[in-house]
């Protein structure tokens, strides 16, 4: 059995996906921590915080392995749109963004033992004009239930979107170029050092 290269401090199955995808191998080792935004905290300094924070609260736990944590949110007109509570928000979050454009920023985190790094990746996503009858049925396939911003681009909600400017893995849940980038700062091999063999 091959031995893990580090450890994932989410139990995001997209964030399980592309790391697999990129040659990673990893154990799930999710954090629970308090996901609430300080007193005038700017959007990209919270969701950078919880990367670390995640990652964090695992690697004092774990401390033979590197540690990634990440965090993703939705931003429109400076409000943060987290995973929606009921119905309600996530429709009130499918009308906020139908025919506009909004931002997403991912943190990706990565810890071992004092050493911490972490980067930040932001998209720009358009929706389509959106109907109360389609925002009612997105619901009701129960994918908004548990992302930033009440959809995902990967599933159903994918119908949604006109455009994206910038990577579709920021949008996901983890940035592919960043994190590798950030694993090899750690000498976690990547798929590059499997093409030498």
């Amino acid at each position: 059995m091959l031995v893990p290269q580090i450890i994932l401090a989410s139990s995001s199955p997209r964030r399980e996906s592309i790391l697999r995808d990129i040659g990673i191998r990893f154990i799930k080792c999710p954090a629970d921590i308090d996901e609430s935004v300080l007193p005038g905290e700017k959007p990209d300094k919270y969701v950078r915080r919880m990367a670390e924070a995640k990652a964090k609260k695992i690697a004092n736990q774990k401390k033979h392995k590197p540690v990634l944590g990440a965090d993703t949110i939705v931003l429109i007109d400076g409000r943060i749109l987290g995973k929606p509570k009921n119905r309600e928000q996530a429709l009130r979050y499918i009308t906020l963004l139908s025919n506009r454009t909004h931002s997403v920023l991912t943190s990706v985190a990565l810890v071992r033992r004092d050493r911490c790094k972490s980067i930040l990746a932001r998209a720009e996503v358009t929706f389509r004009k959106i109907s109360k009858r389609e925002a009612i049925l997105y619901w009701e396939t129960g994918e908004p239930k548990d992302k930033a911003g009440g959809y995902g681009i990967q599933g159903v909600g994918g119908i949604f979107i006109d455009r994206i400017e910038g990577g579709h893995g920021t949008v996901i849940g983890l940035p592919v170029l960043e994190t590798e980038k950030l694993l090899r700062l750690f000498n976690v091999e990547t798929w590059r050092n499997r093409l030498k063999e």
